[in-house]
C-alpha cells in the first residue's frame, strides 16, 4: 500500500508538469486555410491573393487579435531546424525578403517581427498517409462507392470554405475554421476511414494511426519549446491538424489550451 501511495504521488507530480505552480504554459493552435494554394491536400481551396490591399488590411486585423494572446514563441508548419525558414525570417527582419502568400509568411513571420522576436520555430514532422492502401482495400471488397461517398465530405467542405471566404474577412474565415464545431467535425471525417479494414489488413485503422503518429510527434516538438510556466506558444498550422493538436494540448495536464475565439471576444 505504501508503495502504491508513493507511486501516486510521483505520477501526480509528473502530471502537474510544473510542480505546485498554479501557472501553466499556454498553447494556442491556430488552424488556417492554405493561403498560397500549394495543392498538397486531396482537396484544395482556391483562395484569392492575400497580398491584395483588402486582404492585407484584414491580416492586420488578425494580427491585433493574436497579439492579445501575447505569444512568447511562434511555431509554424515547417520542419524542425529548417534552414530555409531561418534564412527567410532573418532576411525579412533585415528588409531583404518579401512575404509570399503562404500563411507561414503572412501570419507567422509578420507577427513574429511585430512582436520583436528574433526566431521563429518549425515544429513539423513528415509522416505517411497511405490513402492508396485504403482505396485498394475498398475496391477489392466492393466498397469503392462507399469510400467515394465518405471522401466527398472533404470536397464539399472545401467548396463551402471557398464560398465563405469570398464574402468574409480573413479573421471571419479563421474564426469559422477554429470553431469547436468545425474542429470536431474535421476529426470525425477521419474516423470514416476506420471501417475500411479487417484482421490481417487494417488499411483504414493504420492510416488513422499514422496520422495520429504524425500529429503527436508535432505536439512533442511544440512542448519542447516550453522553457517556463509563463510560456505562451502560438502554433500556426493547416486546419487539418487543428482538432488533433487541440486534443493533444487538452489531454496534457501540464499545459493550458487556449482558443482563437477567446481573443476575438475581447475586441
Amino acid at each position: 500500500m505504501k508503495r502504491l501511495l508513493l507511486l501516486l504521488v510521483v505520477v501526480t507530480f509528473a502530471f502537474n508538469g510544473w510542480g505546485q505552480s498554479a501557472s501553466r504554459p499556454e498553447i494556442l493552435i491556430l488552424g488556417t486555410y492554405h493561403m498560397a494554394n500549394p495543392g498538397h491536400d486531396i482537396y484544395n481551396m482556391k483562395a484569392d491573393d492575400v497580398r491584395a490591399p483588402k486582404r492585407q488590411a484584414e491580416i492586420e486585423q488578425l494580427m491585433e487579435v493574436l497579439k492579445k494572446f501575447q505569444p512568447t514563441k511562434i511555431a509554424i508548419e515547417a520542419e524542425v531546424g529548417n534552414e530555409r525558414v531561418a534564412k527567410e525570417y532573418t532576411d525579412y527582419l533585415d528588409g531583404k525578403y518579401t512575404l509570399s502568400p503562404n500563411e507561414i509568411d503572412q501570419i507567422g513571420y509578420r507577427l513574429a517581427k511585430e512582436l520583436g522576436m528574433k526566431t521563429i520555430f518549425g515544429v513539423d514532422e513528415e509522416g505517411e498517409f497511405p490513402m492508396q492502401r485504403v482505396t485498394n482495400y475498398a475496391k477489392a471488397n466492393g466498397k469503392a462507392q462507399q469510400l467515394d461517398a465518405s471522401m466527398a465530405h472533404f470536397g464539399e467542405e472545401v467548396k463551402e470554405q471557398d464560398e465563405f471566404l469570398k464574402s468574409h474577412t480573413v479573421l471571419e474565415m479563421l474564426a469559422s475554421i477554429n470553431s469547436d464545431e468545425h474542429a470536431m467535425r474535421d476529426v470525425g471525417y477521419y474516423y470514416q476511414i476506420v471501417p475500411y479494414g479487417e484482421p490481417g489488413e487494417y488499411a483504414g485503422p493504420d492510416l488513422l494511426a499514422k496520422w495520429f503518429k504524425r500529429n503527436i510527434r508535432i505536439y512533442s516538438n511544440i512542448v519542447k519549446l516550453v522553457d517556463s510556466p509563463s510560456e505562451r506558444i502560438l502554433v500556426i498550422y493547416g486546419a487539418g491538424h487543428l482538432g488533433w493538436l487541440r486534443q493533444d494540448v487538452a489531454n496534457d495536464p501540464s499545459v493550458r489550451l487556449r482558443k482563437l475565439s477567446e481573443f476575438i471576444a475581447k475586441q
